[in-house]
């Protein structure tokens, strides 16, 4: 069955480009055998994830899809780090901000333009209407709500080691609250998580690095 060139997965539109300039050029290859692979299995998770047979968790993880809108977990958390973790704390709040604030500007602008991938058809995927939130207008890769929880949980973490645990414990199920209510596939997620991560520990390291932490407050 066709897929419609908007829904279809971003490794499936690559290898359809990959595919038209290989018949125009008469080569092989091996990549566009991969990307569809990967467009399978991606496809395959989300389809996965929608037959869980798990009616507990549908309140509470829609819950989480919800009050993760906009960054709320993240911006309560850094008040709280400010309020009650002193020097250490405020610091390490503005550094999780900042990286929440990079990766939110990477991945909800030039990313999910040049991604372009329309949002999962949730009859089409079957996934149960008791699930669902509100489907957002924006475009699906990657997932925002991933990378604003990855990047605020590694940078915080890594300034307060105590709070790495409970932060990336935190940011998973968030992450995985996208796929379950239908809202995003998972590459979307993966994708969003990874470059929040790597964006959170750029901020922690530029911290370290300009000596805004020294040595005898890490």
């Amino acid at each position: 069955m066709s897929v419609p060139s908007g829904s279809a997965p971003v490794e499936v539109r690559l290898a359809d480009r990959l595919t038209i300039h290989r018949a125009k050029t008469g080569t092989t290859s091996l990549l566009v055998d991969v990307l569809r692979r990967l467009g399978s299995c991606d496809r395959a998770g989300y389809r996965s994830v929608a037959g869980l047979s798990t009616p507990l968790l549908d309140a509470p993880l829609r819950w989480v899809s919800d009050f993760a809108n906009h960054s709320k977990p993240w911006f309560l958390y850094a008040g709280c780090l400010a309020l009650r973790g002193g020097r250490r704390g405020r610091r390490g709040a503005l550094t999780g901000l900042a990286a929440l604030g990079a990766a939110s500007l990477v991945v909800n602008r030039p990313m999910k333009s040049a991604g372009a991938r329309a949002r999962p058809d949730w009859d089409a995927l079957r996934v149960p209407p008791r699930r669902r939130v509100r489907m957002p207008s924006s475009t699906s890769f990657p997932s925002g709500h991933s990378a604003s929880a990855a990047a605020f949980a590694v940078a915080v973490g890594d300034l307060l080691p105590t709070h790495r645990r409970p932060l990336l414990a935190a940011a998973s199920v968030v992450a995985f609250s996208r796929v379950y209510t239908g809202v995003h596939y998972p590459s979307d997620v993966l994708v969003g998580a990874a470059v929040g991560a790597l964006l959170g520990r750029s901020a922690s390291r530029t911290v370290r690095r300009l000596g805004v932490l020294d040595a005898d407050q890490l």
